[in-house]
């Protein structure tokens, strides 16, 4: 199916001027945004070289990056959307970004760096933004709404475009058409958007500008699940269902059927004339060429499913493989030629802009670029010279998980068929995957088979005949075959059908439930039996109850947290007919209070009394913005808004139970628990000693309590030495001394001590006179004679002949006490001419001196080891 032509028309750009810094910086600071690293006022223009912003979601910035220079040049904070996904659209003039936790869109002007315009969409996945040159598109996938919005303002340009509930895709080719596919019909349209007028005020809905929907191809039969990637000129579609690709280029459509044992997938947007289809499931990439036809396949190493889908750049591959951060490259004959491996896992985008590939974590401080010669260089996009600061450190890796058990899948549940005019629904409630994702569904019956994509589960069947019976099967087809089936209910088609609701009104509440609301349908005549509800989301419409009653509550869980939906109902009268679907509701997306935060951690703070430190992994937030975390520590609560906190004023040696809780719009989730302790006095514990005459080492070990100590020891009398804090020596003693020597540690929470009692050694002396060798000389030490003599001992420090109380003879070992300055003597040729005025308190009739230049210390003769008398 074909309708219309495909004639792009001519863009106008907005005009911009160049503004100074001054202009610049104020312009941030009236929208709340804050620009570093502005070095010159080119970095304040328009960004037509090679630039391409990047969004780093840990520091709530973004970062332009410079393809040529691989480096950062300016760098914006968005204040107040810390850890929020957000989705980033450009081009060379504008850059546009939604929030998906809160739905605001904003706009920037990169000519100026001027927020222009902000406005309202539901949060959640479900709804996206497209912009190609001065054209912006809002898709709202769940409603089926394509609306054009002026990028200067974000108000809407003319009436939008509508499709039937559950549409995928919204981006641009290369030729200026936005390509929306539409799996409940099987098709895929252009749309082109109205020329936007000078004055910003005229494009307003009822101007008579409005976007045209100027194509529509099939490429599939009706429920299948699509994937959309727009090319240079045209568009590709990937059958999910069926495992086969199909491209439209100018009015030619080409399928390709591919071997695909699990769900592929495509890049949002392809460059260059093939196709790569990514299976994760199988770790492969098929390759498709221009004309049609399967070109090529290759594997990518490692294992896992969480492979982003290849990106073509270049005659090259691109694939990502976010388990484990790391990139792999093909050629076109499907050989690795390069691995670039990152410094974290977790999210990964590739987009080529300006000629060359940007790669981005957003969880990461780090990015790289990539030229047309393939040439990979890593951006730090949180440079010291651009921000300051280092980046906040990676969260641990999650644990690997388990492998599933894998094998077909189970039978689908709840397979229910209601009647209609020559026709018959047919729904179903999903089937155990067993491990490995479903592809298809296969119903069967009347003689028909019809295969749905795995999102769908419902399908209607036409061309029956009104009156006869009719009965239906599903089965589920997984990577490992087709399951078992289940059959429906029996159904008579007939003319007579009832009413369907005339409205339907939906609304999420903070328990993760939906309930959904409709008036009572008119039975034409026969009674309503119950109701069925369809849930539609982006790219996928499936059941999610009946009820009896004109209201229906999706349990919680049901529906994914932070995903769009609407809903249709349809009547089913007591004989099984049903009515068609009613209008579509409002769009709503569930949430709950928020998950469990993870990786909790808690630690001694080593140099603060009575403190501990957490830190934890950002809970899911489950459909709502986590607002907070609730932080209690050992009874004392508080909120705090980041993932680490700090909590003192506990006490010293405390064990405390940490409990965290995140908080949403939805209230407290369930917490998670740990245990720390604060910093305690250290104890110290003596673990031996030892002596020599002067000095002293006590040995000890010391339990730090979670502090950082610092040691002493110290004896009455004595200086206080430091040292380390498994022994400590103190010199300077006296010999043959008792002391009693205290260890002391110190930390943030206190004091320990411990003492130890040690007694110096006694230090001897030998008394030295070595006789000459002729004359006097020969016998000056043999003896004590009358006037001078070596080796004679006073009881003072001279040699006073009243005062001598001896003699010792030459070799006596005489015990040392202290030394005492006197009267100088000169040994001269009989002890090695020593000359000092130093005299020795030595063990001889008592207490009493001897010159030390007669007397020889034993350990090195140093009468500096001895302490003064």
């Amino acid at each position: 199916m074909h309708a219309g032509s495909g004639a792009s028309r001519r863009r106008r750009r907005p005009r911009g001027g160049l503004v100074t810094i001054a202009t610049v910086v104020a312009l941030l600071a009236a929208m709340g945004l804050t620009v570093h690293g502005l070095g010159a006022a080119d970095n304040a223009v328009a960004n037509y070289d090679a630039s391409a912003w990047l969004w780093s979601a840990a520091r709530s910035e973004l970062a332009r990056v410079n393809g040529v220079t691989a480096r950062v040049d300016t760098r914006t904070e968005v204040p107040g959307i810390r850890q929020h996904p957000m989705e980033v659209t450009q081009t060379d003039r504008m850059l546009i970004l939604r929030d998906r936790s809160t739905g605001q869109v904003s706009s920037l002007d990169l000519a100026t760096l001027q927020m222009t315009a902000t406005t309202r969409t539901t949060p959640g996945l479900g709804v996206n933004v497209a912009l190609h040159e001065d054209a912006a598109f809002v898709i709202d996938a769940v409603q089926g709404v394509v609306r054009q919005l002026d990028p200067r303002s974000l108000m809407p340009v003319g009436e939008p475009v509508r499709y039937l509930p559950g549409i995928t895709g919204g981006s641009f080719d290369g030729a200026g058409r936005l390509w929306i596919g539409v799996p409940s019909e099987g098709t895929v349209s252009a749309v082109t958007a109205a020329d936007l007028p000078d004055n910003a005020a005229s494009a307003s809905p009822g101007a008579g500008l409005s976007p045209e929907r100027v194509e529509t191809y099939r490429v599939a039969d009706p429920a299948h699940e699509l994937v959309i990637s727009t090319l240079d000129d045209g568009v590709a579609v990937l059958d999910r269902t069926v495992g086969a690709l199909v491209t439209v280029r100018g009015d030619t459509v080409r399928p390709t059927k591919l071997t695909m044992t699990s769900p592929g997938a495509l890049p949002t947007r392809t460059s260059g004339s093939r196709v790569p289809v990514t299976v994760p499931g199988e770790r492969r990439v098929h390759v498709v060429a221009e004309g049609g036809g399967e070109v090529g396949a290759f594997t990518v190493p490692g294992s896992g499913d969480q492979l982003s889908p290849a990106v073509a750049w270049a005659d090259r591959f691109y694939c990502a493989d976010e388990a484990t951060g790391t990139i792999y490259t093909f050629d076109t004959q499907g050989r690795l030629v390069d691995t670039i491996r990152g410094k974290a896992n977790g999210p990964l985008e590739l987009e080529v802009r300006e000629n060359h590939l940007f790669i981005n974590a957003p969880d990461s401080a780090t990015a790289r670029v990539v030229d047309d010669k393939h040439q990979v260089r890593e951006v730090d996009k949180y440079a010291n010279d651009v921000l300051g600061g280092d980046p906040p450190p990676a969260p641990p890796p999650p644990p690997p998980p388990k492998k599933p058990k894998v094998g077909k899948p189970g039978a689908p549940r709840s397979v229910t068929a209601a009647a209609g005019n020559a026709q018959a629904r047919v729904s179903w409630r999903p089937a155990p995957a067993n491990g490995a994702a479903i592809i298809r569904y296969v119903v069967e019956g009347a003689g028909q088979r019809h295969e749905v994509g795995a999102n769908q589960r419902s399908v209607e069947i036409k061309g029956l005949t009104n009156g006869e019976t009719y009965r239906f099967s599903v089965h589920a087809v997984n990577a490992k075959g087709a399951g078992p089936s289940r059959s429906s209910n029996r159904v008579t088609p007939t003319a007579a059908v009832p009413d369907p609701p005339a409205r339907v009104t939906a609304q999420e509440r903070p328990d993760g439930t939906v309930v959904v609301r409709w008036p009572a349908a008119n039975g034409q005549g026969h009674r309503i039996a119950r109701y069925a509800v369809t849930a539609s989301s982006a790219g996928a419409n499936a059941p999610v109850g009946e009820a009896t009653k004109t209201e229906l509550v999706v349990p919680a869980g049901e529906l994914e947290y932070g995903t769009q939906y609407a809903f249709t109902v349809v009547s089913v009268n007591d004989r099984g007919v049903a009515s068609a679907s009613s209008p579509v509701s409002n769009t709503v997306v569930p949430y709950a209070a928020p998950g469990r935060p993870a990786e909790l951690r808690a630690g001694t703070v080593p140099d603060r009394p009575g403190t501990v430190s957490l830190q934890w992994a950002p809970a899911a937030p489950n459909g709502r913005p986590v607002t907070g975390y609730l932080v209690d520590v050992g009874g004392r609560t508080s909120e705090v808004s980041d993932t680490r906190a700090t909590v003192d004023g506990l006490g010293n040696g405390r064990n405390v139970t940490v409990r965290v809780k995140a908080v949403n719009e939805a209230g407290a989730g369930p917490e998670a628990t740990a245990t720390a302790r604060t910093v305690a006095e250290p104890r110290v514990t003596v673990t031996g000693s030892s002596a020599t005459a002067t000095s002293a080492t006590v040995s000890f070990t010391v339990d730090a309590g979670g502090g950082k100590s610092t040691c002493a020891l110290s004896a009455p009398g004595e200086p206080t030495r430091s040292g380390s804090c498994t022994g400590i020596t103190m010199t300077g003693l006296a010999p043959g001394t008792k002391y009693t020597f205290t260890v002391t540690a110190s930390n943030a929470a206190g004091r320990g001590t411990a003492t130890r009692a040690e007694t110096t050694n006694d230090l001897h002396g030998i008394a030295t006179c070595n006789n000459g060798d002729s004359g006097e000389e020969a016998t000056y030490c043999d003896k004590d004679v009358d006037g001078r003599n070596g080796n004679e001992i006073f009881a003072v420090t001279r040699q006073d002949n009243d005062r001598q109380v001896g003699w010792a003879k030459p070799g006596t070992r005489l015990k040392a006490y202290c030394k005492k300055r006197g009267e100088e003597v000169y040994a001269y040729i009989y002890n090695k001419d020593k000359r000092s005025t130093w005299w020795v308190q030595v063990a001889y009739e008592g207490k009493n001196y001897i010159p030390w230049a007669w007397l020889n210390l034993e350990g090195g003769d140093n009468i500096n080891v001895l302490p003064t008398c």
